[in-house]
């Protein structure tokens, strides 16, 4: 191919490039090398997120945590690596972001806060991977404590993502702490019924069931006359159970209690009013 046959300037173009030819494959050179060390270290942080929380020498909200905080230090040393590439003195980026690093916490102080809760959070641990919360009006199942947010599951099998600065800002309910819980059911009798009676009808159903804690001090089942209501005298039942067994134990207890009071003959009033009625008569004006 005759180059001088070409069209000037494609021959200016042409020359140019191969002037600069060095400086392209160099550019080239470090642009695939910056991409290779960004995939490698996507894929590396990835596989070090997984491999933490697969371990079995921590806990899952352990290896939850510091997962996702090996995930993003080993990117964060990528794109250093990188930067460095290209000539970037790393030594003076850091202390460009050191120097504004007041004013990037105070942007993303909303972001910066939920890294701190989080790690108070796993500092003092109000909760587990697996238990039973209610934080920041929400209640679920903690699937996960991340850097930034905890991940819950709600009875309904809804996926919730909370940040970490609004379940540590909030009141903290842990229903999976304790082993054994204690539950109240409340009925109420007619005030022409035997209050013996009832609490002996009452006493039998739930001493008959197994999963109702007995012989242990302060944990034995209670029954109790909580107040004289307008329409019925209001009965307490407080009972003891592990917490495992309480998902069908009361509505299970309510049943059988409902049932036992009928066939004993002991009523559950409804709730009654009286109404007066009068005649008023009005004289009549001349």
């Amino acid at each position: 191919m005759d180059i001088a046959a070409l069209p000037q300037d494609f021959n200016q173009g042409l020359q140019i490039i191969l002037d600069n030819l060095p400086l392209i494959m160099d550019i080239s050179a470090r642009l695939v090398s910056a991409i290779l060390v960004l995939v490698v270290g996507w894929a590396a942080g990835n596989w070090a997120q997984r491999r933490i929380t697969a371990s079995r020498r921590l806990d899952a909200t352990l290896t939850s945590f510091f997962g996702g905080l090996l995930k993003y230090g080993i990117m964060a040393v990528s794109l250093i690596t990188v930067l460095g590439q290209f000539g970037v003195q790393t030594a003076s980026l850091l202390a460009v972001l050191g120097a504004a690093g007041l004013a990037i916490g105070l942007a993303m102080q909303g972001t910066l806060s939920n890294v701190a809760a989080g790690a108070m959070i796993l500092i003092l641990r109000p909760f587990n991977v697996g238990d039973y919360i209610q934080a920041a009006g929400i209640a679920g199942t903690v699937r996960a404590l991340g850097l930034f947010g905890t991940e819950m599951t709600t009875p309904d099998n809804i996926h919730i993502f909370v940040p970490n600065g609004k379940i540590w800002g909030s009141d903290i309910w842990n229903y999976s702490r304790a082993t054994h819980r204690r539950q109240t059911i409340r009925v109420g009798i007619g005030y022409g019924d035997d209050i013996n009676k009832a609490f002996e009808i009452i006493r039998g159903v739930v001493e008959a069931d197994a999963r109702v804690m007995r012989g242990q001090p302060g944990r034995d089942p209670e029954i109790i006359v909580d107040k004289l209501a307008d329409y019925a005298v209001d009965i307490v039942i407080n009972f003891w159970s592990a917490r495992t067994d309480m998902g069908g134990l009361k509505p299970g207890l309510t049943k059988q209690i409902k049932e036992a009071l009928d066939a004993g003959g002991v009523s559950i009033p409804y709730p009654t009013r009286t109404l007066e009625m009068r005649e008023i008569q009005t004289a009549s004006t001349q």
